[in-house]
């Protein structure tokens, strides 16, 4: 290996170039002994949840009902104490950046928060599974492609991403900063659709295909909903107050109603648009205003040009109706 010892003597410096640029007031740094959720222990919760929700189908061979008691007993007693701590973390460092602190705030038991918010999200884990149930019907029943429900569960990125997403919609819901949108960023970065914690999703929920969904934080979707690849509902354009800065916490993405369909790169914008209930929304329609129930948005049918297979400068121009 060719090496320049003398080029190394450079390090020192570099390194104190670099770190001086960290006392400069910048905001993308965390220095101090406050400790952060940590991402791989949130990311081993979320399997944890997924043994405890799907058994049999994870990681966790040969269940049955005589053991399958202590197998979930073993990761609930794991998830109080990780979700106790991590949750701690998450609320100490909220109240840190709202109050612009750099010091950690002793006063507070944040640990007894965090184990409070901790039972109260284990004890919807019943609730989350009969939701999650009616999720994995409508991929049964909405897509001719499957067998049976075992191979939604196996294979299906949708009900990869909304599980992630009920378990993060349930601990913001119970007010846990951070660890909600980590949770579903990852579901995000595995299976290509995005959904934001805050939306608000009734039971029956399909996505089929999946990547390039966008589900923005202040949506609301009803029942039995079937989405296509490549939907956005998104916000339609971002108030600012007097001084430019973004106004927050108002109703920025739409609101679908029960039975709607909307297909393959369907765009749904603004808070105030309404998709009535057993409507269809076509492939590629953009709509920035409300549909009555009961209404199919389409595109008018393109016209085509299609070229022969003859040679490109003998090749006559022709149109198609379709």
């Amino acid at each position: 290996m060719a090496s320049d010892v003398r080029l190394k003597e450079q390090l020192p410096e570099l390194t104190s170039s670099i770190v001086s640029t960290y006392t400069k007031g910048d905001r993308i740094n965390h220095l101090g002994h406050c400790p952060l959720p940590k991402y791989d222990v949130v990311v081993g919760m979320l399997e944890d949840l997924k043994d405890i929700l799907y058994p049999g189908f994870r990681r966790r061979e040969g269940l049955h009902i005589g053991n399958v008691t202590y197998h979930v007993g073993n990761l609930i007693d794991s998830l109080h104490d990780g979700l106790t701590t991590q949750i701690a973390r998450a609320l100490q460092h909220d109240d840190r950046v709202r109050e612009q602190d750099s010091d950690c705030d002793h006063q507070t038991d944040y640990e007894a928060k965090g184990q409070a918010i901790a039972i109260k999200f284990l004890e919807q884990i019943p609730r989350i599974r009969e939701l999650l149930a009616t999720d994995v019907e409508a991929a049964y029943e909405g897509d001719p492609a499957v067998i049976s429900r075992d191979e939604v569960i196996f294979c299906y990125p949708g009900l990869e991403a909304i599980t992630v997403y009920r378990i993060a919609h349930e601990l913001l819901s119970l007010g846990v900063p951070f660890i909600p949108r980590m949770m579903t960023e990852w579901a995000h970065k595995e299976t290509g659709i995005d959904i934001h914690p805050g939306a608000t999703i009734d039971n029956f929920f399909f996505i089929d295909h999946g990547t390039g969904v966008v589900i923005g934080e202040t949506c609301q979707i009803g029942s039995h909903v079937k989405i296509y690849q490549g939907v956005t509902l998104g916000a339609l354009s971002f108030p600012t107050d007097a001084e430019g800065q973004l106004i927050r916490g108002q109703k920025r993405h739409p609101t679908i109603e029960d039975r709607v369909v909307i297909y393959a790169n369907a765009t749904i914008l603004g808070g105030k648009t309404v998709v009535g209930h057993d409507s269809i929304v076509g492939s590629s329609v953009w709509i920035t205003r409300s549909v009555e129930p009961h209404t199919s948005v389409a595109l008018e049918k393109p016209n085509l040009r299609v070229r022969g297979g003859i040679p490109d400068d003998m090749k006559p121009e022709a149109n198609y109706q379709i």
